[in-house]
């Protein structure tokens, strides 16, 4: 099925929008987080009624990771996906997310994830991001990007 023909049936489909981000630390290493323990992404979730979207990306941050101290370097852009199905080799095709990502710096290293649906977080080296990576288009975005992690780490931003 195409994506136009996807959106054709965009009545019967809840379509959403998350926001969330792609965080550095010290050693230039990301964040990724595992949702309910069988799929990995990077930190992102539902903005809520009322919420800007970069309000948005540091809040799931903070709930999904326990990392609060974030700087902003700058927003990456946005992608379309299905949401992850419970088997996540499958979409589920009852909701399709925009998913807006922004890069962000931090100097916190010790992870806490406060909901219960995203049980764990960790650091990995940038080349190593794409392996964890459940859905194809967070992978496929992922690899879009790290231009622009290397261009952060030349230019001494952490």
């Amino acid at each position: 099925m195409t994506d136009n023909e996807l959106d054709s049936n965009s009545t019967t489909m809840k379509q959403t929008i998350s926001a969330g981000g792609v965080i550095l630390n010290k050693d230039s290493d990301v964040l990724i987080v595992s949702q309910h323990g069988v799929s990995w992404s990077l930190p992102k979730g539902h903005i809520e009624a009322g919420e800007e979207v970069l309000d948005a990306a540091k809040r799931e941050i903070w709930e999904e990771t326990g990392i609060k101290n974030l700087t902003l370097i700058k927003y990456l852009g946005s992608y379309d996906r299905y949401k992850i199905g419970k088997d996540p080799r499958i979409d589920d095709k009852s909701e399709r997310k925009k998913i807006e990502l922004f890069l962000f710096e931090t100097n916190e290293m010790a992870l806490n994830p406060q909901d219960s649906d995203n049980p764990e977080a960790r650091w990995v080296k940038p080349t190593e991001v794409s392996q964890y990576l459940t859905h194809e288009k967070d992978i496929a975005f992922f690899q879009s990007i790290l231009g622009d992690i290397d261009q952060a780490k030349r230019s001494d931003v952490l």
